[in-house]
């Protein structure tokens, strides 16, 4: 007989919930303090009952899934009630998913573990695990949204389907091993019963340990991957974010309306002048709807009753601010300059035995690679409401835990008295990692005594969140008898940003202190993605840590990005210089690596490669992007053969051809989205998301003048997914990685130009 055990979990009040069958709606679940004993995060609604950490099942028979993750228009709020759908035996109209509260029971642990340096004072002995669900890190970055949460999604479906196969057996008198459960019903013979007619009953049997895992693991085998061309097909999981999208009822952090609410537009201090000095409060008097003006040390806000007003009073203030200096492009190329010149280098990676004294002669280039914004359409915004000592707060954060200890510690109370609700984020790429905005609208929230909504213009945007680091590297490569290296040296002339974003993340110290305490320290995820995916026999990395005065973040693509585009150029460039085809060149050099040089066969014979003959307009790249682990089975794999020319209106890129290999492909649909909209955010970096800085404002501060990609400008897209059976790997960050040196190698053959910096048509 099956036993039973019951659950004591404290009440959670909710709002709608997304589901297959479009019920729409926003994601609102209130998020504060759990306690240590990690109780089931998703709380029984009425007519609910619970599945331990991960789902209810209601007697209407939907199926509600925990997302611990923050949907950011990547699919994640689909792609985990999937997995447990499947293992479940669920029917897909009647899953539904919302935001889990961050609890120990639902933590990140590989994201934990790799940014081990950034949390552990020894990262050695620390225990990621341990750390992970004490803190209640949950954070949504670097792509391990599968790695942590896949598994247990999928344990968690598995269980939940043998404890309604126990409600069914006992009910029926058969072994519960023996019953199907397919498509929301259990069956057994001639017996059949839905899930919601055994879910109460069945919410009291405790499911076998382990459980029970289908043969199987999920994977979407309704259509070949390797032929996208098919007219007409529609996914078995369609998005669950998607009806409510189209119908614009999904509530993003912009869209919250309370009772009584104010609006507030913010002035931050230029980069290198972050104190307020002085403003011209007469000047505001005559804006209508003004309500007050909230002052800190490093910025200003105006509140009124429209958000317009409130930015019409801050233009007519002219706030002014100070410090050491203000921040200049110029001077953070020559220290950039100097470092990797003269600057003292360590040593982050090595294979083999990398020498290059000797007489054989030594290939270099440099590439050097600008600063890069997020632009994600929705800018900052969050809603708060402070009343008798008690904080609530609205707002989309890829680390909700962080937030709401910093807003709780900034108005001076404490973490149990901050209630967060998590809203949807209208696109992100690492943005929502920062927590200024929210620290911002708690203070302004305790003072004005209403509830109020910050919303950063376009331009505070630009300037208040650290972009991707500027930096420059240098590779160099002795070459043996047919042109093949067999000595390679990266040097990476950078601040040590992932160092600095921990200080800030982990530490809570304001961007100026965070690059103080980093200042000068070696940085080995700075570097990520820096060494090659090739058969090199000595391989060294070097890390020239830089001061620039510039606050520096993470971005879609981070490091391996980075390290990408010089990586691949230079490898042509090796290719040229040995009178080779790039492709053959590089199958050469790729040695034992299976998975890339299948990926790499298939994308020239996709992408029509004519051997990049001069004038083609052709260019080649590939990546490989290591997952949480070293090993090889756990990494992703993209090729990409570009079109481009060289136009009136700058670069036209008119194709993009790649093979991707990202292992078992859990939903076709959504990996294709990931991989095409990372291409397209790969050709904005090639050509644009970039500003120089003038007298510390980013120049240009707006979309219009960073040369994004429109409609109009984007290139043909066609892709090929390879089928395979190893562990699912994220795609949202490949496209990004691979598109910029696939079409700067194809301005190579297109112009006979080399260009070695990013933006393409930056100004050396």
């Amino acid at each position: 007989m099956a036993r039973r055990k019951r659950l004591n979990v404290p009440a959670l009040s909710r709002r709608k919930l997304l589901t297959g069958a479009a019920l729409g709606g926003g994601l609102l679940v209130a998020w504060r303090i759990w306690p240590r004993h990690y109780d089931p995060p998703l709380s029984p609604g009425i007519d609910e009952f619970g599945f331990g950490a991960w789902l209810t099942v209601a007697r209407d028979g939907v199926v509600t899934v925990a997302l611990p993750q923050l949907e950011m228009g990547q699919g994640v709020s689909t792609i985990l009630p999937q997995i447990v759908a499947m293992e479940m035996g669920a029917d897909w109209r009647q899953v539904g998913v919302i935001p889990a509260p961050p609890s120990g029971a639902l933590p990140n642990i590989p994201l934990a573990e790799k940014w081990k340096p950034l949390w552990a004072s020894v990262p050695v002995i620390a225990d990621a695990g341990r750390f992970a669900r004490e803190s209640r890190f949950g954070a949504t970055a670097d792509g391990t949204t599968l790695a942590a949460y896949g598994g247990p999604a999928r344990e968690a479906g598995a269980a939940a389907r043998a404890m309604l196969a126990m409600a069914a057996a006992e009910r029926w008198g058969v072994g519960w091993e023996e019953c199907e459960v397919a498509g929301g019903m259990v069956s057994h013979g001639g017996n059949r019963s839905g899930f919601g007619a055994l879910a109460e009953s069945a919410a009291g049997f405790e499911p076998p340990d382990p459980p029970p895992l289908r043969t199987e693991p999920p994977v979407d085998l309704d259509i070949d991957p390797t032929d996208l061309a098919v007219d007409g097909v529609v996914t078995r999981y369609p998005r669950l974010d998607l009806p409510a999208k189209v119908d614009g009822s999904l509530l993003f952090a912009g869209d919250v309306r309370l009772p009584g609410m104010l609006h507030a537009s913010i002035r931050h201090g230029p980069v290198g002048l972050p104190e307020r000095t002085s403003f011209d409060a007469a000047a505001a008097g005559g804006v209508p709807g003004l309500v007050t003006v909230v002052k800190s040390k490093r910025w200003i806000a105006a509140v009124a009753e429209s958000w317009w007003q409130a930015e019409q009073a801050l233009a007519a203030m002219r706030p002014r601010f100070s410090g050491p200096r203000s921040l200049d492009q110029s001077a953070m190329e020559q220290r950039i300059d100097a470092a990797l010149a003269s600057g003292e280098a360590e040593r982050i990676a090595t294979r083999g035995e990398p020498d290059f004294s000797g007489p054989a002669p030594i290939f270099a280039r440099r590439y050097d690679i600008g600063a890069a914004f997020h632009n994600s359409i929705e800018t900052a915004s969050a809603t708060a409401h402070y009343t008798n000592g008690r904080l609530e707060l609205w707002l989309a954060s890829q680390a909700p835990e962080a937030a709401r200890a910093a807003a709780a510690k900034a108005v001076g109370v404490s973490d149990s008295d901050v209630v967060l609700y998590p809203m949807a984020a209208g696109g992100s790429f690492d943005a929502r990692l920062e927590r200024q905005h929210a620290i911002e609208v708690a203070q302004i929230a305790r003072e004005v005594g209403h509830p109020v909504q910050l919303t950063w213009s376009r331009r505070e945007e630009a300037m208040a969140v650290p972009p991707r680091t500027p930096l420059a590297l240098q590779l160099a490569a002795r070459l043996a008898g047919e042109g093949l290296p067999t000595v390679w040296r990266t040097r990476v002339a950078c601040p040590p940003t992932v160092r600095e974003f921990g200080h800030r993340l982990f530490d809570n110290l304001t961007p100026e202190a965070a690059i103080a305490a980093a200042a000068g320290e070696a940085d080995p995820l700075a570097l990520e993605g820096a060494m090659p995916p090739y058969a090199i026999p000595a391989v060294a990395i070097d890390h020239l840590p830089v001061t620039l005065g510039l606050p520096t973040g993470r971005l879609r693509g981070n490091a391996a990005a980075c390290a990408a585009f010089a990586t691949e150029s230079f490898v042509d460039e090796l290719a040229r210089e040995s009178g080779r085809d790039p492709f053959l060149y590089r199958l050469a050099m790729l040695g034992g690596e299976r998975r890339m040089a299948e990926v790499l066969r298939l994308a020239t014979r996709f992408g029509g490669w004519d051997g990049g003959a001069e004038g083609s307009g052709q260019g080649l790249a590939m990546v490989r992007m290591n997952g949480t682990s070293e090993d090889p089975e756990d990494a992703g794999f993209i090729a990409c053969v570009a079109e481009a020319r060289l136009g009136t209106g700058g670069v036209q890129v008119e194709r993009l051809s790649a093979v991707v290999d990202i292992g078992r492909i859990i939903n076709l649909d959504i990996a294709r989205q990931q991989i095409e909209g990372g291409l397209i955010f790969g050709l904005s970096l090639a050509t644009g998301s970039s500003a120089n800085f003038v007298k510390g404002q980013p120049e240009p501060g707006t979309l219009n003048g960073m040369n994004l990609p429109t409609l109009a400008s984007s290139p043909d897209i066609a892709l090929q997914f390879v089928r395979s059976d190893a562990p699912p790997f994220d795609p949202g960050e490949l496209g990004v990685a691979v598109a910029p040196p696939a079409i700067a190698n194809a301005l190579f053959t297109a112009t006979g130009r080399r260009f070695r910096r990013l933006p393409l048509l930056a100004p050396a």
